[in-house]
C-alpha cells in the first residue's frame, strides 16, 4: 500500500507564510509526478501546483509568484511553500501523487487525507 501523509497546515494571518509537506510511504518503485490541490467551502476542487519527475512545474494563476512547489524524489517528499497568503487561499489542501509500485506496473493515483489552511484577515 501507498500512503500520502500531509503536514504543515494551520491558521495564519493574511500576508503570512506556511509550508506544507507530503511524505509518500509504502511500496513505491517510482514517482511520476506529485501535486497539491485544494478545495474551499462551496468551491470546486482545484489544482494549486504540480511537478513531475523531470522538474516541470504547473501553477494555478492565482498562486503564481506566491507559492513554490518542490519535490525531493529520493526522499519521496513534496513541499509547498506558501507566501503572502490571503483569505482566498483558505481551503483543505490535498497531496496527490502518481506512483508505480513495481517495474512493469502502471501508475496509480493516490491522495492524502488533506490538511486545513485557514487565513485570517
Amino acid at each position: 500500500q501507498v500512503q500520502l501523509v500531509e503536514s504543515g497546515g494551520g491558521l495564519v494571518q493574511a500576508e503570512g507564510s506556511l509550508k506544507l509537506s507530503c511524505a509518500a510511504t509504502g511500496l513505491i518503485f517510482r514517482i511520476n509526478d506529485m501535486g497539491w490541490y485544494r478545495q474551499a467551502p462551496e468551491k470546486q476542487h482545484e489544482l494549486v501546483a504540480r511537478i513531475d519527475s523531470g522538474g516541470n512545474i504547473n501553477y494555478a494563476d492565482s498562486v503564481k509568484g506566491r507559492f513554490t512547489i518542490s519535490m525531493d524524489n529520493p526522499k519521496k517528499t513534496l513541499n509547498l511553500q506558501m507566501n503572502r497568503l490571503n483569505r482566498e487561499d483558505t481551503a483543505v489542501y490535498y497531496c496527490n501523487a502518481e506512483i508505480s509500485s513495481s517495474p512493469g506496473l502502471g501508475w496509480n493515483s493516490y491522495w492524502g487525507q488533506g490538511t486545513q489552511v485557514t487565513v485570517s484577515s
